[in-house]
C-alpha cells in the first residue's frame, strides 16, 4: 500500500500540472478578452493555482518518507515550500496569459518550441525512471511539461548551476512574453489596469528565489538536523548507493522505481 500511495502521489503530481496548470493561461485570456469576471472563475483559478503547488508539496512529502535516514518536512518548511513554488508559477503563468492576449495563435507556437526544449534537457541528463525505452520517453514529455510551469529536479548530484540556468531561462522567456504585451499595450488603452499587476510578477518572482534559498538555507531537514549537505533534491530518476528504504512489513515486495527515486533523492 506504501508503494503504491507513491505512485499515485507521482500520478496524481502529473494529473495535476495537465489538468490545472495547462487551463490557467486559457481562464486568464477569456477574463482579460472579455473584460468579465465571475466569482467562480475567480475561484476556479485560486483552486488551480492551490491545487499545481500542493501537488508538488505532496509528492516531495511522499518521496521523503521512504527515507529511512532522512527527517519529514516540518510545518514551517512546508508553508515555505509550498509559496516559494507558488510564488514561482503565478508570474509564469501570468506572462503566458499576458502573451495570448498579445498574439492568441503564438501560445500554440511558444508552448510546442519550449516544451521540446525542456524534452531536450531532460533527455541529456540521462533519466533512467522506466523500465523500457518508449514508457521513459513518455515520462521525460511528462516532466517537461512540469517544467514548463516549474522546476523539477531529475538528475542527481549538485543541482546549483542547473536550477541557475533553467531558472534564468525561465526569468528572460517569461519577461519577453511580458514585454511583448506591454509593446502592444502602448497602442492600446484596452487592458491598461493590468500595469500594475505585471509591475508585480517580477518581485513576485524574486521573492519566490529568496523563499528557495531560505528553504535551503535554513529550513531543509538536513540544516535542522545541524547535517551538512550542498546537494539539492532529485525529484525523479537515478540510481547511488548507501541509502536505505523505511522498513515495510513485505521486505521481498520492492517497488523499482520508488527505489529508484528514493535513492537518489539525497545524494
Amino acid at each position: 500500500m506504501a508503494f503504491l500511495s507513491h505512485d499515485i502521489s507521482m500520478l496524481r503530481l502529473f494529473e495535476t500540472f495537465l489538468e490545472n496548470a495547462p487551463p490557467l493561461p486559457l481562464l486568464h485570456y477569456v477574463i482579460r478578452r472579455s473584460n468579465k469576471a465571475a466569482v467562480s472563475a475567480g475561484l476556479g483559478i485560486c483552486t488551480a493555482f492551490l491545487c499545481v503547488t500542493w501537488s508538488l508539496l505532496d509528492y516531495h512529502q511522499s518521496l521523503r518518507a521512504f527515507l529511512q535516514d532522512k527527517y519529514k518536512l516540518s510545518l514551517g518548511s512546508s508553508i515555505v515550500y509550498f509559496l516559494w513554488n507558488l510564488f514561482l508559477i503565478c508570474p509564469r503563468i501570468l506572462a503566458v496569459a499576458l502573451f495570448a492576449l498579445f498574439w492568441p495563435y503564438g501560445v500554440a507556437v511558444h508552448f510546442p518550441l519550449v516544451w521540446l526544449a525542456m524534452f531536450l534537457w531532460v533527455s541529456l541528463q540521462g533519466t533512467n525512471f522506466m523500465e523500457s525505452p518508449g514508457p521513459e520517453q513518455l515520462y521525460r514529455a511528462m516532466v517537461a511539461v512540469i517544467l514548463y510551469f516549474s522546476w523539477f529536479n531529475v538528475s542527481p548530484g549538485r543541482t546549483l548551476y542547473r536550477s541557475i540556468i533553467y531558472h534564468g531561462f525561465l526569468l528572460v522567456d517569461s519577461t519577453l512574453l511580458a514585454l511583448a504585451w506591454l509593446w502592444d499595450q502602448s497602442r492600446s488603452d484596452d487592458h491598461g489596469y493590468l500595469i500594475p499587476v505585471v509591475t508585480t510578477a517580477l518581485p513576485c518572482y524574486l521573492l519566490g528565489l529568496a523563499l528557495r534559498v531560505t528553504y535551503y538555507r535554513w529550513l531543509h531537514p538536513n540544516v535542522q538536523a545541524q547535517q551538512e549537505g550542498t546537494y539539492d533534491e532529485v525529484d525523479a530518476n537515478g540510481t547511488s548507493n548507501g541509502l536505505e528504504l523505511r522498513s515495510f512489513p513485505a521486505p521481498d515486495l520492492v517497488n523499482r522505481r520508488m527505489q529508484w527515486l528514493a535513492q537518489t533523492q539525497f545524494p
